[in-house]
């Protein structure tokens, strides 16, 4: 079998998702992008068991399937999911001092992604996941193009 291109390419994916993020949200830096993407991550992770993470993190690009793994305690039984507010306030209270994280963050990193993912894969594993999933990770888009993959 052949290399994965999300191994082969792990630092142009990253790079393009980095600049994706920046763009979307308006930031500077690839820190603040960073920040706002594992904060994303983080908010979702925490509304999982750890076999529904593992299997959401498989669809994910190889840097932000890493991230997505960090640090994770499994100890926490899974939380509901809240309204979008909610979730944005809770992903701007990761690294809070540190943090610039925008109101668009969640549609931003959604967004984001979805370029760089198999779209079937995807929504198959989010059509598994707890009643919140596909919401959290849904994106308004007037052209599909927008969200199309960007590498292969």
């Amino acid at each position: 079998m052949p290399m994965p291109w999300t191994y082969r390419h792990a630092s142009k994916e990253w790079r393009a998702i980095l600049d994706d993020l920046k763009d979307r949200m308006d930031l500077v830096s690839d820190n603040s992008a960073y920040t706002a993407m594992d904060g994303v991550l983080q908010v979702f992770r925490r509304r999982l068991t750890a076999q529904q993470g593992l299997d959401f993190a498989s669809v994910l690009p190889s840097v932000p399937r890493a991230v997505f793994v960090a640090d994770w305690r499994l100890a926490q039984p899974p939380m509901p999911f809240e309204d979008r507010g909610a979730l944005v306030q809770e992903v701007k209270k990761i690294r809070q001092h540190h943090n610039l994280t925008p109101d668009n963050a969640i549609e931003a990193t959604a967004w984001s992604l979805r370029r760089y993912i198999d779209r079937n894969d995807f929504e198959r594993v989010l059509s598994r996941l707890p009643e919140g999933s596909v919401a959290f990770w849904h994106v308004d888009v007037t052209d599909p193009a927008e969200i199309a993959r960007r590498i292969f």
